[in-house]
């Protein structure tokens, strides 16, 4: 995998080096508080990304300014996290939190085909917590909202939806068929909730961890972006 052709890693890169380069060497904001983060948990075909992206252009327009843009991490976050500790590219496939085969994990793990998935996860983590604190980010997934947790900047979002609407999303999306569609949500979302019981020890739909839970079922994907701009800047 190129990284340098990826457009969404390239937009990350760009990101890095706006907070990272000598001529800013402090964060935050000009008013000397973090900057505003967000982090969005969501259900498989709930709209998590399409979402993020469309909230990057409000919370830019605005909460932003021009040498710092807001950037959405999300599958693209895997390739932040193996360029942070120069890890190779094969092992983006271990990183995902939607893999469901536990005895995988564990029978790569004692054949030592791969690094312990606690080490992964852990890396993970440093490298969320590196781009919370940065602030401008909005964080999809790997329980970026548990890690985050005791950061007053970051605000924290739950989407949810109907299985029939998420699957008819995820059928359009994929070019799937009914069936492969609901087996693809399904999947996901029980990965997903392994993911965060086993390495954070918590339910994936607990309320709790979130500032607002939306159905997207009920409002345009637009509507959602906009209810949590107007949320998260309050």
């Amino acid at each position: 995998m190129d990284l340098t052709t990826n457009p969404d890693v390239e937009k990350c890169l760009t990101f890095i080096h706006c907070n990272l380069s000598p001529s800013k060497p402090v964060r935050g904001s000009k008013s000397g508080k973090p900057r505003l983060a967000v982090t969005i948990s969501r259900e498989c075909g709930a709209g998590g990304h399409e979402v993020a992206v469309r909230l990057t252009t409000l919370l830019q327009t605005q909460a932003g300014s021009p040498d710092v843009p807001w950037t959405v991490f999300d599958r693209n976050l895997i390739d932040k996290v193996l360029e942070d500790h120069n890890l190779p590219t094969r092992l983006g496939q271990f990183l995902h939190e939607d893999r469901v085969n536990e005895l995988e994990d564990i029978m790569q793990e004692i054949l030592g085909t791969q690094p312990s998935s606690w080490k992964l996860v852990g890396q993970v983590t440093e490298t969320i917590l590196k781009l919370a604190e940065l602030g401008n980010v909005i964080l999809v997934g790997r329980g970026a909202n548990v890690i985050t947790a005791q950061l007053d900047h970051v605000f924290h979002v739950r989407l949810v939806g109907s299985l029939d609407r998420r699957v008819e999303r995820i059928r359009q999306q994929k070019s799937l068929n009914q069936r492969e569609a609901e087996a693809f949500a399904v999947k996901a979302d029980r990965g997903r909730a392994r993911y965060l019981k086993k390495y954070f020890g918590v339910a994936v739909d607990d309320p709790l961890l979130h500032h607002l839970t939306i159905n997207t079922d009920r409002l345009d994907l637009g509507e959602v972006a906009e209810l949590i701009a107007s949320a998260a800047l309050r």
